[in-house]
């Protein structure tokens, strides 16, 4: 599959940015991305990808949204293994522990992290964080 899903929950758009900006790197790498809000996404594509990218800012005592994300995560879980994955975000305190427990989380679902964790930036992704996700994005390409 050319189209690679690239799905995101933001609640003040730096989670958003990092989602577009990881979107830009696999079209720069010659695929098609899906750049969506979870809300959107089609979990038969979702289920159908080998390839796919999750991201979710840290909220409350470094967890993942609870309300969407959560639930949505909890049934990314029952038909991930086997899959390639990247896992973005951003936060604002903390040292990182929710990106952590979802990489750990996803591990033990089966799921294979491109480059054994996930992407974090604090606050507003800089330029630095914009080039990382975008070799995200070309690294998601080429699996």
């Amino acid at each position: 599959m050319d189209k690679i899903i690239v799905a995101y929950w933001s609640q003040t758009g730096n989670t958003q940015a990092m989602a577009e900006a990881i979107g830009e790197g696999i079209q720069l790498a010659g695929k098609q991305a899906e750049v969506i809000e979870i809300s959107k996404v089609s979990m038969d594509d979702l289920k159908a990808a080998s390839v796919f990218a999750l991201g979710c800012p840290s909220m409350g005592d470094e967890v993942l949204e609870e309300a969407e994300m959560e639930p949505f995560v909890s049934e990314v879980e029952t038909f991930v293994s086997g899959k390639k994955i990247a896992l973005f975000g951003s936060y604002g305190w903390g040292d990182g522990e929710w990106m952590r427990d979802w990489e750990e989380r996803m591990k033990k679902a089966g799921a294979v992290i491109l480059n054994g964790q996930g992407l974090i930036t604090l606050e507003s992704p800089d330029d630095e964080a914009i080039k990382n996700c975008n070799d995200l994005g070309k690294a998601l390409a080429e699996q």
